[in-house]
């Protein structure tokens, strides 16, 4: 199996610095991706998602889901003007 830690550094980062810290000693990590305007977005990942790949996989689609949103670029795609 393929590090999850590996796995999530590989979607983000051609856009992002992924930083992981761990948070507590439940196994949580907290991550941090950062790009030249600053930090995008901060998660904390339980052990239950990290270790799990159907977890994992939730995970990185909800992330890039907040990103987008983050970004106004849901907006955009659906020709919805910003008010």
């Amino acid at each position: 199996m393929n590090s999850p830690f590996k796995k999530i550094s590989d979607v983000f980062q051609p856009n992002y610095s992924v930083n992981f810290s761990i948070e507590k000693p439940d196994g949580s990590i907290l991550l941090t991706l950062t790009d030249a305007a600053g930090v995008a977005l901060k998660r904390l990942i339980s052990s239950a998602q990290w270790r799990d790949q159907q977890q994992l996989e939730h995970l990185i689609a909800s992330l890039q889901a907040s990103l987008t949103i983050e970004r106004g670029e849901l907006a955009d795609n659906l020709n919805v003007s910003r008010i």
